[in-house]
């Protein structure tokens, strides 16, 4: 507050210095006003303030401090929230109304006493003082300190190296009278091919219960399309070959293709095997209340390799496997556990190749491929085959989702007391605040656990 000077009679006085030292909040109060935004409330409070005088009164000088304060302290205050231009919530306009009833004063000094009548006139211009700076403050406030704090909450931003997500407001915040309602996209996309995106079909999910702070909810296609994401980014490939190849599954694969590498060319009996594994279209995933299931369809490759020739395909297998998906929240971050649920093969094509041998020192090379596909299974490589996929293929997803994605939420806010529930077509997980910054705290203490630094 600035320096005040002025003069009643023989008196000339100067205030200075003037610090609040304390804020008592007897009824402050949150609400939300539908079509508005958010609703903040203070009735009855009182400011404990104090300042020093200089005053002189004909030749007597005198300084000293004053301990003022300020009852009868109501302030209402309206935040109006939208979607800025890049889709960032973002506090528009506020609007204010302060008022203090009644203001008192007790001085120190000498002169105290005789000074005392005066009391009145200066709490009067003090009270006119603090009524007009409350709302400017409380503007600066809303419209820089806490719209620099909405900044930091991602928009679009790199998961790993492989894709980001974009975390964009698709409309203006709703707000109802129990609520504040925030459609986020949501949607994750492959970082060399950011114009490709999966089109969502996914149902919107359905919040209707309001005894936690916040409830974040994620529909199918948040998956799915992080899924799409990493099929596009060509991430659900793997070359299993040498030291990578489990040895009981190679002395299995060598068991049940030696008469077939026999048929083909017994010298490629001791080359070694491969399995090339590459799922063919985006794997999908299915939410219920059971839980969250990813259904996964994969083309894996049997080959053999001569040295110095190029791969023989043995057979062709089209697998369909199914994942349990565990959806879990770790301060900020998101994170997804997968494990092996069903494995199931179907399609199994075996490749019969017809060679043209030469006479002399020159390899024999493969002259055509023909394949023979069935729908039988090969029941003795079906028990490996899912051990290989929970050994080697789950660690390799889990790795990928272990660390998480960050969800839409400012810094120095972590969300504690996780609860993941699992509805039909979505996941929502109820979740209270924690909070470690003192700006903007009244407006989140009502009825919720703090834990202040």
């Amino acid at each position: 507050m600035p320096e005040m000077k002025g003069e009643e009679g023989r008196f000339q006085y100067t205030i200075t210095d003037v610090k609040i030292t304390e804020l008592n909040l007897t009824h402050a109060d949150l609400r939300f006003i539908p079509d508005v935004g958010l609703l903040f409330d203070v009735q009855n409070s009182s400011i404990s303030l104090t300042f020093n005088r200089r005053i002189l009164y004909w030749f007597f000088y005198d300084t000293g401090n004053i301990n003022a304060s300020a009852e009868g302290v109501n302030i209402n205050t309206a935040l109006n929230l939208i979607r800025d231009e890049e889709g960032r919530l973002k506090i528009n306009n506020i609007t204010c109304d302060a008022k203090i009833s009644k203001m008192s004063a007790k001085f120190s000094g000498t002169l105290g006493r005789v000074y005392g009548f005066l009391a009145r006139f200066l709490t009067t211009g003090m009270r006119f003082l603090l009524n007009q700076k409350i709302c400017p403050a409380l503007d600066h406030a809303a419209l820089v300190l806490v719209n620099s704090l909405l900044e930091t909450i991602p928009v679009r931003t790199e998961v790993d190296q492989f894709i980001g997500i974009d975390y964009s407001l698709i409309s203006d915040p709703v707000v109802t009278s129990r609520s504040l309602d925030m459609h986020f996209r949501g949607m994750f996309f492959d970082l060399s091919h950011q114009n490709i995106s999966l089109v969502n079909y996914a149902v919107e999910p359905v919040i209707k219960e309001y005894d936690r702070m916040v409830y974040l909810a994620l529909s199918e296609f948040f998956f799915d399309s992080g899924l799409f994401s990493y099929y596009t980014a060509g991430v659900f490939q793997m070359h299993i070959v040498n030291e990578k190849m489990p040895k009981d599954l190679e002395m299995l694969l060598r068991t049940t293709y030696f008469g077939f590498i026999m048929m083909l060319n017994p010298a490629l009996v001791d080359a070694p095997l491969s399995l090339q594994l590459a799922v063919n279209s985006p794997p999908k995933t299915s939410i219920k209340t059971s839980g969250a299931t990813v259904v996964m369809t994969a083309i894996v490759n049997v080959m053999v390799l001569p040295p110095g020739q190029p791969p023989v395909q043995l057979s062709s297998m089209t697998m369909e496997t199914k994942f349990n998906a565990k959806v879990s929240m770790r301060g900020k971050r998101l994170s997804v556990h997968a494990d092996l649920r069903r494995f199931a093969r179907f399609t199994f094509c075996f490749c019969n190749m017809f060679i043209k041998y030469q006479i002399g020192p020159n390899p024999v090379t493969p002259h055509s491929l023909h394949c023979i596909c069935t729908l039988k299974s090969l029941i003795p490589l079906q028990a490996p085959l899912k051990t290989m996929l929970q050994m080697s293929v789950v660690p390799l997803i889990n790795n990928w989702t272990k660390r998480g994605v960050r969800i839409p939420l400012a810094d120095g806010m972590d969300f504690i007391e996780e609860v993941v529930e699992y509805h039909n077509v979505s996941v929502i997980l109820p979740l209270d605040y924690l909070r470690s910054f003192r700006l903007f705290f009244i407006f989140m203490k009502i009825k919720h656990k703090i834990d202040f630094d």
